[in-house]
């Protein structure tokens, strides 16, 4: 029924005007169709991203988007982090870590952060 259908990732934050300095002037993603006071639409990809302002903002304790960046994850990440982004560090079984970079085994890599409301988001080199 949905298999063959795009997806969209929404996230909820409490000031939408700090969420767009976020992921516009830090991830760099640009406002696509119609804006409202509520919410705000970004294409990531072939995708979209939407940003709504929502009292749950910040409720959610795990991976809120995931980006496969395949292999530019190193440089996204050192690019983000010259942005002044701080990543996140996780202990968790069959990991190690290279900085910011997560590892498990020889060929997974990811790195989480979080945006101003702690929605977190990771990147993957898949």
């Amino acid at each position: 029924m949905l298999s063959d259908k795009e997806a969209m990732a929404t996230v909820a934050v409490k000031d939408l005007a700090a969420a767009r300095n976020f992921y516009e002037e830090v991830l760099g993603l640009r406002p696509v169709g119609a804006e409202s006071r509520e919410a705000i639409t970004y294409k990531a990809g072939t995708s979209r991203l939407v940003v709504y302002r929502s009292q749950f903002a910040g409720t959610n304790q795990a991976t809120a988007v995931t980006w496969p960046v395949g292999n530019e994850l190193e440089t996204i990440v050192a690019g983000l982090r010259a942005k002044g982004l701080t990543f996140e560090h996780y202990d968790l079984p069959g990991i190690t870590r290279q900085g910011d970079i997560h590892l498990a085994g020889d060929d997974f890599k990811v790195a989480w952060f979080k945006d101003p409301d702690g929605n977190i988001i990771s990147l993957f080199n898949r």
